[in-house]
This record gives C-alpha cells, sequence and structure tokens, in this order.
C-alpha cells in the first residue's frame, strides 16, 4: 500500500463518541508525509477511570480542546480520496461514524483497511497475538508510548507499509 492515512483515536468513556484525541499519519508514495495528533473535548465530556488508565488523559488535558468538528475540518480535506488504516478498525471506524452522528456531520463513507485482521491472516500462530505492539514489533517498529494515538497512528502506518498490499 502506497497512498493511505493511518489514524488512531483514544476515547474519555465507553461511548465511541468521545474522543479524545486523533492521531493521523498520511503516507504518500510509501512515505511518511505528515503526522497530525490533536485534542480533543469529548463527546460526552466525561472520563472514565479505565480509560484514562489506559491512555492518561483526563477532563483537565481536553479542557481548553477543540470539539471534533473543528479538527476534522482541517485534517478531512488533507485526506480525502485516500483509504484509512487501524489497528482493530471496527473500533476507529465506530469512533469516527459515531462522532459524525453525534455532531450531525455527513459521514463520507471512508474506505478503512485493518492491520489487525491482515497481521491474523498472514502472521498467523507465529505471534502469540496480534495486538498493536506486538506486530509493530515483529515488523520492527519500536512503540514504547502505546495508547498515545499518534504513536499508534504512526506504528499502524509502519505496519501497513510492511504488511497491506
Amino acid at each position: 500500500m502506497q497512498d493511505f492515512v493511518a489514524i488512531d483515536f483514544e476515547t474519555a468513556n465507553g461511548k465511541r463518541s468521545s474522543v479524545c484525541s486523533v492521531g493521523v499519519v498520511i503516507v504518500r508514495n510509501g512515505q511518511i508525509v505528515e503526522k497530525i495528533y490533536r485534542l480533543i473535548c469529548p463527546e460526552p465530556e466525561w472520563y472514565s477511570y479505565w480509560n484514562t488508565r489506559v491512555h492518561g488523559l483526563t477532563a483537565k488535558d481536553t479542557a481548553n480542546a477543540p470539539v471534533f468538528p473543528d479538527v476534522w475540518e482541517e485534517i478531512a480535506p488533507k485526506i480525502a480520496g485516500l483509504p484509512l488504516v487501524a489497528h482493530n478498525s471496527s473500533f476507529d471506524e465506530g469512533c469516527l461514524r459515531a462522532v459524525h452522528r453525534v455532531y450531525q456531520m455527513d459521514y463520507p463513507d471512508y474506505e478503512f483497511h485493518c492491520t489487525y485482521q491482515t497481521a491474523r491472516r498472514i502472521f498467523g500462530k507465529t505471534l502469540p497475538d496480534h495486538q498493536l505492539q506486538t506486530v509493530a514489533e515483529h515488523c520492527g517498529y519500536d512503540l514504547s508510548n502505546h495508547h498515545h494515538a499518534l504513536a499508534d497512528a504512526e506504528a499502524c502506518a509502519w505496519i501497513a507499509m510492511q504488511i497491506i498490499e
């Protein structure tokens, strides 16, 4: 895969619409050309203990952050026409659809590819699991800042460049 966008969302709580950060890595001609990381004021605007425990973000971190439509207004033109790639894409696509729905934004039917499913198919039982950090390490990427949206998106981009045709 030569031209695509790797994307990762972190959520504030159990609602898929509660995106509190996004990482975007744009790949053209097999090279990373742009990285975007934004904090987002989540909707609904509350943090679960468990989500904070995973990614470390709190209401204090996003208190002055823009809402999703403002963030997406910047990102959408940069990714127009490119397929999106995520590790466990059903989660990230679900977040993107949910937040579009909450803000009554038109959803442009993004094409999604999943590095998790592809890794399961390609690597099978040669890996102990197919979690992002495991697959990234197997593909030669050091994911030392797991659950930071940009770090996860960059790991996903690296994996996609290795295994998705």
